[in-house]
């Protein structure tokens, strides 16, 4: 008995087996939005490949930081033009060019392999120490710290740009230790944070040597450090901080102002808690912030007091679950992987991003002496935005799911 085939029926070719082929592939052009719209790891592109396999989650994360943070920086942004007497969206504006520069250098380095990582965070960290060595001689004194260079019309704070190469580099020297004995992997880790620490301290910029400091401990914790060694490192540090008290006046005046109100000026911390209050559990609103006309560094330090008082109590509370979601997705990544290079390097990055934002944070609500350290992707500059940019690129390059035939750190 004869089947009849209908017009648009093809004849089908014979497969290996005697079973039919599957029919051909649609042309280009053809398939609906759906199909051109679609990715997937095996599609064979680069966004293909890096789609299927990057974390979505944190992708997600990193863009509604963003986002909040344009939406504060339009808040905070004209009142520090005026002040300065600059035009009034002039930060805005340059603002408007860090945030997409950051984002495309965020994914730029998304889409390196653990290798390319290692090898970008060597070429940086190299070049960051020379240009950190630089600062204190060529840079120019502000407020008495010298921690800013001119180069080429920009204003570039190499501090802010180390940190990422920084832990990468020393995740590199410790996973390189604990495979081959003759790698003094921790010694050339330790001589890197002492190293970076005195460029840092004579700027000064105490913050950051705390943060390069916690970076490099929690890393040689993971590492599996003795308890010994811990407890050393632990007095060491404590140690650091009350030097640091006596050597640097900057230091032991917040922290006197911190413990004795009444001893010094406060104005910034009293205008940042009167912010929160005045904003409560919703805010007053877009723009109707008015603590903000008279907080100096509202739009970079204090960028957390104008959330709390234009978005209110809600707001800030969505910030620090957005950061704490990204860090604690980024270490459960981490985890997931057997390389330990991976994992230092993570966790090291990890720690870097929560440093910055407990340290800005705690510093609007008073909860620790006043420090200038931005909040990551929230608060303006364009150092801040590349540093944070880089490190978070880092993260979601080194959990991206590889398979087995894939290239290795």
């Amino acid at each position: 008995m004869s089947v009849r085939r209908r017009p648009d029926m093809t004849p089908a070719s014979a497969a290996p087996g005697g079973g039919l082929a599957p029919p051909p592939a649609p042309s280009a052009g053809t398939g609906g939005p759906a199909r051109r719209l679609r990715y997937r790891a095996g599609d064979g592109s680069v966004i293909g490949r890096w789609w299927g396999s990057v974390d979505h989650l944190m992708l997600v994360t990193v863009a509604l930081l963003a986002i909040i943070g344009v939406v504060l920086i339009l808040a905070a942004g004209p009142p520090a033009a005026q002040r300065i007497d600059a035009q009034i969206f002039h930060f805005v504006r340059r603002q408007m060019v860090f945030v997409p520069l950051g984002l495309v250098l965020l994914f730029a380095v998304s889409l390196l392999s653990p290798r390319g990582v290692r090898r970008l965070a060597v070429i940086g960290f190299g070049g960051m120490l020379g240009l950190l060595a630089l600062t204190p001689l060529i840079g120019p004194e502000i407020n008495g710290a010298t921690r800013w260079l001119t180069l080429a019309g920009f204003t570039l704070q190499p501090s802010e740009i180390v940190k990422p190469f920084f832990a990468v580099v020393v995740a590199w020297m410790l996973a390189a230790g604990a495979q081959s004995e003759e790698v003094p992997g921790l010694a050339i880790s330790m001589g890197l944070a002492v190293v970076v620490a005195g460029l840092l301290l004579s700027q000064p910029d105490v913050g950051m040597t705390l943060v390069i400091a916690a970076i490099w401990c929690a890393q040689v914790f993971m590492a599996g450090l003795s308890l010994v060694w811990v407890g050393l490192i632990a007095v060491l540090g404590l140690a650091g901080v009350v030097a640091a008290y006596f050597l640097f006046p900057h230091v032991s005046y917040r922290v006197d102002r911190f413990l004795d109100p009444e001893s010094g000026d406060n104005y910034q911390i009293i205008q940042s808690m009167k912010a929160f209050t005045e904003g409560g559990l919703f805010g007053r609103g877009p723009g109707e912030g008015r603590v903000k006309e008279n907080l100096p560094d509202a739009h970079t330090d204090f960028i957390f007091a104008v959330a709390g008082e234009e978005f209110g109590l809600l707001l800030c509370l969505l910030v620090v679950a957005l950061f704490a979601g990204l860090i604690i997705r980024a270490l459960v990544r981490a985890q997931d992987t057997r390389d330990l290079f991976i994992m230092l390097a993570v966790g090291g990055l990890s720690v870097q991003l929560a440093m910055q934002t407990i340290i800005n944070m705690a510093s609007s609500l008073n909860l620790m002496p006043t420090k200038g350290m931005t909040l990551p992707f929230l608060s303006y500059g364009g150092s801040s935005m590349v540093g944070v940019a880089l490190a978070t690129g880092m993260i979601l390059a080194l959990t991206r799911r590889r398979g087995r035939t894939e290239e290795r750190p």
